[in-house]
């Protein structure tokens, strides 16, 4: 037999509230009765409502009540604008919940990857709810930390294209109740998978066990094949194999090592003979007959050897990959179509050697103490978007700005045209100071080619406004959601216009850009039938702004 004795529970509450309910309204009526009955169905409602999933305090952010009265707009700080060609992508100084607003606007339904690393909640005192530290005393630690997410996950699951993913790290302090809180937002249409990866392989002793990995969720639309092709690590190939053939060492002698891989500039095609005589060796790549023969050379001319003997390379072969770094050609493992594992094991994946030091170099005044490996964030994303050459990834929780590094150093790589957009606060100066900083000397010492608008949160107020009182505001920072929107900048693209006046859309008219896609118009612009049929004609896009915008604000 089975008996549910919590829907039993229930059921017998709401009868006893049916009875009081009963009396009330055969009782004269009035404005104590009427106030009674309404308090009634509201907690029928509640009793009737949520019957499994997880349950926690609700709490209420500062930022919450801000909202309220404000409604939240962009302002670019044009002081800090990077202008080095190749993707435009987007730093937002703000609360993200903000942010998260107001690209609920611009990118609806357009994202294709999310990652974020949100706060752990360790109760070590580093991370703020509500200008207060959550230390492990606090009572409500997981309720506020479960309040936090719970309002950004759900917006975030807006921005998500149809086959978008969402990649959410975190540690064993609330890896159990991210996958109900996540449940229970994404539903049932969605694929939970929870990789381990090990990235502090020295431990950090707890009382019983020494804590070596981390895990990030991955929310997959279910029934998509969507995770593509993984990197091979080291640890992935038996080096004993490639090196040894029948007991014998290949590489008993180290000139075995010294011979040419050849490519056609983008994949490897051969490999030349040993070539044992060093008083031969070239001293550079040679190209013969649109072929080019690559030796292990470094940049300054010094003879090295390649790792692999020329009598086993060849076993390897559909593991190397050419890649050009400049003026020079590196050989390095390329990628398998396996499957991924669910563990994800790989020196690279230390976050001291691979997040701090990276860090520490860049912006060594960075407040991070364990910030993430560039790589653990990179397979992240390669998993998800290395066919995806012009994804839009975002990372509300941007913090030290890991995911904008890998995803230029993922173009760099592929010349693709990914894009990426980051949010986060600036306690401490940290989304100046830092993210800014990181993402400003990466693009000068690697030379990637990407641009950046940096802009801020601001609010303007609307608490017992009509919207067209504060209309006129809002109007003039479109711009900035408009550059956001079309990941442009307006000043020197041809792409897309903002006309806010019907002078303005006269001599827009008289030489429209072939480059065209949209069209903004200020509320006061009235195209005649004429233009309107020429903007259809050319296929360019018209919207009313702030409405545009701010539909939801109207009424």
């Amino acid at each position: 037999m089975d008996t549910n004795i919590s829907k039993e529970k229930r059921e017998s509450l709401v009868n006893k509230i049916n009875q009081i309910e009963q009396f009330i309204t055969a009782s004269p009526q009035d404005e104590n009765t009427s106030r009674l009955l309404s308090y009634i169905a509201d907690i029928k409602n509640d009793i009737k409502g949520k019957k499994f999933g997880i349950v926690y305090e609700k709490h209420k952010e500062a930022i919450d009540e801000i909202l309220e009265n404000n409604t939240p707009i962009l302002v670019e700080d044009k002081d800090l604008y990077i202008n080095n060609d190749g993707q435009m992508n987007f730093l937002i100084e703000g609360d993200n919940l903000a942010s998260l607003n107001l690209l609920e606007k611009t990118h609806k339904g357009a994202i294709d990857l999310i990652y974020i690393d949100p706060p752990y909640n360790t109760g070590s005192k580093t991370w703020k709810y509500n200008n207060d530290y959550v230390d492990s005393n606090d009572m409500y630690k997981h309720s506020k930390w479960l309040s936090m997410m719970s309002e950004r996950l759900a917006k975030c699951k807006k921005l998500l294209t149809p086959k978008g993913v969402l990649i959410c790290a975190i540690d064993e302090n609330e890896v159990a109740t991210l996958k109900l809180l996540l449940e229970e937002i994404f539903g049932e249409g969605y694929e939970y998978v929870c990789v381990t990866i090990v990235h502090n392989p020295r431990g950090i002793q707890g009382k019983n066990f020494s804590y070596t990995n981390e895990f990030a969720y991955f929310v997959i639309p279910k029934g998509e094949k969507i995770i593509g092709g993984r990197k091979i690590s080291e640890e992935e190939i038996d080096w004993r194999n490639l090196r040894d053939n029948g007991g014998e060492s290949l590489r008993s002698d180290a000139r075995n090592c010294f011979y040419p891989i050849i490519t056609d500039g983008e994949k490897i095609v051969g490999f030349g003979d040993v070539l044992y005589d060093e008083a031969i060796h070239p001293k550079q790549c040679e190209k013969i007959d649109d072929l080019y023969y690559i030796y292990p050379i470094d940049i300054k001319g010094i003879e090295r050897k390649w790792r692999y003997a020329r009598q086993t390379v060849e076993n390897i072969q559909n593991l190397l990959r050419v890649k050009k770094n400049k003026n020079t050609y590196e050989i390095e493992l390329g990628k398998t179509f396996g499957t991924y594992r669910t563990v994800w094991i790989d020196s690279r994946y230390d976050s001291n050697e691979y997040g701090k030091k990276i860090i520490n170099h860049l912006v060594p005044e960075s407040p991070f103490d364990f910030p993430k490996s560039l790589w653990n964030v990179y397979d992240c994303l390669y998993a998800v978007i290395a066919d995806k050459k012009n994804a839009i990834v975002l990372d509300f929780f941007a913090g030290s700005g890991t995911t904008g590094h890998a995803v230029m150093k993922l173009n760099a790589e592929d010349d693709g045209n990914r894009k990426f957009i980051l949010c986060t606060n600036n306690e401490n100066n940290i989304c100046r100071d830092v993210t800014y900083e990181r993402v400003k000397r990466v693009i000068q010492e690697e030379d990637y080619k990407a641009s950046l608008k940096y802009m801020k949160v601001d609010f303007v107020p609307i608490s017992d406004q009509l919207y067209y009182e504060y209309a006129d505001e809002l109007l003039k920072h479109t711009k900035e959601l408009i550059e956001l929107e079309n990941g442009i900048d307006i000043d020197t693209s041809n792409e897309v216009a903002i006309i806010l006046t019907d002078q303005e859309l006269d001599e827009f008219i008289s030489h429209i850009p072939a480059e065209c896609k949209a069209i903004y118009l200020g509320l006061d612009v009235l195209p005649t039938k004429e233009q309107e049929d020429l903007f259809k004609k050319k296929n360019i896009k018209t919207s009313v702004i702030p409405d545009y915008y701010y539909k939801d604000m109207e009424g």
